[in-house]
């Protein structure tokens, strides 16, 4: 079997800014079961702890930061009651306002969609989408039907259609007769209405129908990148089941999984975010999963979808940093952390770049609403080690909340000192940047 990589840009990305809000709905339809890696045969040991402390007797040394901090807002018009904080350093809690209390989260809660994906699969997983042909092929022509069964990959993109366009070429189909029929959970382009994203896929796998969008990804691609030309006569079709007696052409594999996350979380991707709760069992398995992993009661994790989208989705500080810390934990078996999974100031692009105050070496997941703004992760210190944080924020004024948030992590930094460079501890692993997605014949 060859395994044929496929090279992404980083603008595709982009797309995902503008694809939030509902999606269609989707007929009930079967698929094949995601294929589960297994996990390493020789692991680490990683010792088991709390993983969240115990909410008395902060060490005295944060109460002037976080008091200084909380007067700021106060002063700015902010109520103390809509703000929750959260800071810990291996067995020490350093600071607790409002620790315990569930708030608004937004992105925060793809925090704990991460941790349970991980967990549910492993970071090696990869989601398959398998493509099928009914009928025979003749002179550059397929005598019936183009089957794609889903296999809920998030991130199945212009890249990947034209891949698999230009294999059906070296295959010798240049025209299908029949319709394109899907199957199972595929999603294109971040949309997961079936129909919706089989035309883009019978799009993306004929050059000659591009829309400006489908070009422009193209020409992020190498120069020698054939264009695909596979005609589909017939139209697109959405079936409860594949058809019988198939022919298997493909297996498209997704990126890993630890790759998937951290491509979700540098750009917050709202789509692949609900799209990665949806293949675990939904919100409610998630909420439930991360409370459990994480050492923190059910109600400190309260969500209505996977991505964040909505102040119902409420978590409390100290539950979001447990759920940084049981990612870090699980990971730690791999020779990984979360820094292969979330962005790292200075290191990493992503919606974080226009922050510019943010303190280098930072690894975090931010959040933002109309009237919310979090920020939670790992902050390296040159006294205090690796100091864990989540603040939750809510208030009429996201860019001044998100400003006092700079400004608290540059006191915390003014205490406990700067590092030079990234610690270990926070490191990703060099050897996952050769990770891709890829077509098996």
């Amino acid at each position: 079997m060859k395994l044929i990589q496929n090279k992404l840009s980083i603008t595709t990305f982009f797309i995902s800014l503008f694809l939030i809000g509902c999606q269609s709905s989707e007929p009930e339809i079967t698929f094949p079961s995601p294929e589960i890696t297994p996990s390493p045969q020789t692991s680490i040991e990683v010792p088991e702890k709390p993983l969240i402390l115990p909410t008395n007797n902060p060490e005295k040394i944060a109460d002037t930061p976080i008091q200084t901090y909380l007067n700021r807002l106060t002063n700015q018009g902010f109520s103390e009651q809509n703000q929750g904080i959260w800071i810990q350093s291996n067995d020490t809690l350093l600071a607790n306002y409002q620790g315990t209390i569930p708030l608004p989260a937004a992105s925060i809660t793809k925090v704990a969609t991460s941790l349970v994906a991980l967990k549910t699969f492993n970071p090696d997983h990869q989601f398959i989408t398998l493509i099928s042909i009914t009928g025979k092929i003749e002179n550059g022509v397929l005598n019936g039907d183009l089957i794609i069964q889903g296999g809920e990959d998030p991130f199945f993109v212009w890249e990947e259609a034209i891949a698999i366009g230009n294999l059906l070429n070296k295959k010798g189909i240049q025209r299908v007769t029949g319709n394109l029929i899907i199957a199972g959970k595929f999603y294109m382009n971040f949309q997961s209405n079936p129909q919706t994203a089989g035309n883009l896929f019978k799009e993306g796998i004929n050059s000659q129908i591009w829309s400006g969008e489908a070009l422009t990804q193209y020409q992020t691609l190498p120069p020698e990148t054939p264009k695909p030309e596979v005609i589909i006569d017939g139209v697109v079709e959405v079936s409860p089941t594949p058809p019988e007696n198939l022919k298997q052409l493909v297996e498209h594999y997704s990126f890993p999984l630890a790759e998937l996350i951290k491509k979700m979380n540098q750009y917050s991707n709202n789509l692949m975010a609900e799209m990665l709760a949806e293949a675990v069992g939904g919100p409610q398995i998630v909420a439930e999963k991360a409370a459990e992993f994480s050492g923190v009661t059910k109600e400190e994790i309260q969500l209505i979808n996977g991505s964040g989208l909505g102040e119902e989705n409420r978590i409390s500080p100290r539950a979001a940093v447990g759920m940084f810390l049981a990612i870090n934990n699980y990971l730690q078996q791999y020779n990984m952390s979360v820094a292969d999974v979330f962005a790292v100031v200075g290191e990493d692009k992503g919606i974080l770049n226009e922050r510019k105050l943010l303190p280098n070496f930072l690894v975090v997941k931010s959040g933002t609403l109309n009237y919310v703004s979090a920020l939670g992760g790992a902050l390296p210190t040159k006294e205090k080690g690796i100091i864990w944080f989540a603040i939750l924020n809510k208030g009429a004024n996201v860019d001044q909340l998100r400003s006092q948030q700079e400004i608290l992590l540059q006191d915390v930094l003014n205490k406990w000192g700067t590092v030079e460079s990234l610690p270990s501890e926070l490191t990703a692993n060099p050897a996952r940047k050769s990770k891709k997605s890829g077509n098996r014949e």
